[in-house]
């Protein structure tokens, strides 16, 4: 089966030029092959290339396929990016194939990334969203203030997993076994040197549970993404 992402494909009869590029030269489709299209909001459709050029591959659509989702609830992970740019990607790469609704980026006391571009992640995110077949295209943020994100308001549960042992602290898991399987989650993860204590107090005034992830001691993207297996494990 050869997926293909195409925002609003119901709307269209040409794949996008990444898209397009991978179909001519890579896969080499030529008029009447069969593919499936993905448009990242829950449906899957089977369409027919009618002309395939060098730069451009059009399509008709045959088939619409509504998929239905594969986990109940909004999962949400907001994490502080790391230094090294590809330990953060893999990450995300991870998590998209696991199964995440929404990915922000955080700005923490103690965080070594200051800046980060989501161009490439999309990039990243789509492409661990074809091969895993997945029918909805995680949400990313450009990445923002710490004090910034938990001002928003947030539906259903919220945590900060953080590493003080004089601030009391459940295990995430067992406290995302208690939910309702459709209650919306976000989970904080700080970066490799923690949030700091004052941030933690902070998200604890504003309604963020104070929680650990074992224990074990890991680092930011693997926090990250046991975060996300932990909401998955629990809402199945």
């Amino acid at each position: 089966m050869r997926f293909f992402y195409v925002p609003d494909a119901q709307n269209q009869t040409e794949l996008p030029p990444d898209e397009a590029m991978h179909a001519m030269r890579v896969l080499r489709l030529k008029g009447g092959d069969e593919m499936f299209l993905m448009d990242g909001i829950g449906h899957y459709y089977r369409a027919e290339v009618t002309i395939a050029a060098t730069h451009h591959c059009y399509y008709q659509i045959l088939e619409c396929m509504p998929q239905e989702p594969q986990w109940k609830g909004h999962k949400h992970l907001a994490v502080a990016p790391t230094k090294i740019m590809d330990r953060i990607e893999w990450m995300t790469e991870k998590a998209t194939e696991i199964g995440i609704d929404e990915i922000s980026y955080i700005n923490c006391q103690f965080s070594e990334r200051r800046l980060l571009k989501t161009t490439r992640l999309e990039k990243i995110v789509i492409a661990a969203m074809k091969q895993s077949h997945k029918a909805w295209k995680p949400i990313l943020h450009e990445m923002e203030a710490l004090k910034r994100f938990i001002e928003q308001p947030r539906k259903g549960k919220k945590y900060i997993a953080h590493c003080y042992d004089e601030i009391p602290r459940t295990y995430l898991f067992d406290e995302l076994q208690k939910n309702p399987d459709d209650e919306d989650v976000t989970v904080m993860i700080g970066p490799e040197g923690d949030f700091s204590i004052e941030e933690v107090k902070e998200c604890i005034e504003k309604g963020y549970q104070s929680v650990h992830l074992g224990e074990s001691r890991l680092r930011t993207e693997t926090a990250g993404l046991a975060a996300v297996m932990m909401m998955q494990l629990a809402k199945k």
